[in-house]
């Protein structure tokens, strides 16, 4: 297991944490057994939206006294106190249901305490009690961090501006940014910002919907008609700027050992460039750090400093730090034109570290 560490805060969060839309599907002997098969492989982050009340209760069975090196997503407007799950905004009906999926889980505290999929400016103003709440517990300890689960970048911009949040849950996967899907709310150039800031804001990204449902995974289900793996849109994930962790819901060990094979994959099976070719016109010549264009004949990483460039202009006063601690910079660049022609993006890549060297003086 790979970890990134939380930027306010402490956490060393696997970069595969545990969904549970679909645990619930399983008997309790196989829920039982894949939550003790992520903690042996080192998955620490397990988000707590279930499809259904069946996983609370697995979850206490199984972390018990593992609880303080596991992090728990906890939802504030996720119901589950007629065993299934409901959306709420009511206070009352939000403060039964966390009791209820605390009692089951058998903890007193939530690491991450989430305002709950708020995709509309109007449901933002009508949380703002259950803000308050989930910030009064957060000054009583109960509540380590707070969190947004949204799909809108307009609201999640929003709530950025107050201050609040350590952690954002936002659905990220191709189809989405380039503009396909029912999730695939703000132009890419819009979600992109939106990545960029939560990394210069130190807010970190927890990824829902990597697989768009499923729709990705099958060339008759994709809106590119070309099937991509499940470790491409990982990895997809995994390179956008904030990103701390990705979250497959599962069903099964069965799924659970699939996920985890992303570890043994080469890097040629998480090359997700073949996207380049079906990007809208608007999406063109933005570098995605994919890295598709190494090796670099003069070594240099091209998609770091692509990325440390990006999040400078975006206002990260770590960004220029981080540069400058490289061990090549864009003034390095011989300008050989290798990763002009491999670039799927159509980014001209020298004249690129031309502007960087630049911008940063080196």
């Amino acid at each position: 297991m790979e970890y990134r560490k939380l930027p306010h805060g402490n956490e060393e969060i696997s970069i595969i944490g545990l969904g549970n839309s679909s645990l619930g599907q399983s008997d309790e002997a196989e829920m039982d057994a894949t939550i003790a098969l992520a903690l042996e492989h080192g998955i620490n982050y397990f988000d707590m939206a279930a499809g259904d009340a069946a996983p609370f209760a697995a979850y206490g069975r199984q972390v018990r006294s593992l609880r303080s090196s596991v992090y728990y997503q906890v939802h504030f407007g996720a119901d589950y106190t007629t065993g299934k799950y409901g959306w709420t905004l009511n206070l009352d009906q939000i403060k039964r249901s966390i009791a209820w999926q605390l009692d089951l889980m058998k903890t007193d505290y939530i690491d991450f305490g989430f305002i709950h999929c708020i995709d509309e400016l109007g449901d933002l103003v009508k949380a703002a009690e259950t803000i308050e709440f989930i910030k009064s517990l957060k000054k009583a300890g109960v509540v380590r961090h707070i969190g947004l689960s949204t799909h809108t970048p307009q609201v999640a911009q929003q709530v950025l501006d107050m201050g609040i949040i350590d952690m954002l849950m936002f659905s990220i996967n191709p189809g989405y940014d380039y503009s396909h899907g029912q999730y695939a709310i703000g132009g890419s150039q819009e979600r992109a910002a939106l990545y960029r800031r939560c990394e210069t804001d130190g807010v970190g990204i927890s990824v829902m919907k990597a697989f768009s449902g499923g729709q990705l995974l099958a060339a008759n289900t994709s809106p590119f008609k070309q099937a991509l793996t499940e470790y491409q849109c990982i990895q997809y994930a995994l390179d956008k700027p904030g990103v701390l962790t990705v979250l497959p819901g599962v069903r099964n060990r069965e799924d659970l050992y699939r996920v985890l094979g992303y570890f043994s994959t080469s890097p040629e099976e998480r090359d997700y460039s073949v996207i380049g070719s079906f990007t809208p016109k608007d999406a063109a010549g933005s570098c995605v750090y994919c890295n598709h264009c190494q090796p670099c004949p003069a070594g240099l990483d091209v998609g770091l400093i692509n990325k440390y460039y990006d999040l400078a202009l975006a206002g990260d006063s770590l960004a220029q730090d981080h540069y400058m601690n490289l061990a090549l910079h864009a003034s390095d660049c011989i300008s050989c034109g290798h990763c002009d022609s491999r670039c799927p993006f159509q980014v001209s890549q020298s004249a690129r570290m031309s502007t960087i060297a630049d911008y940063f003086k080196i």
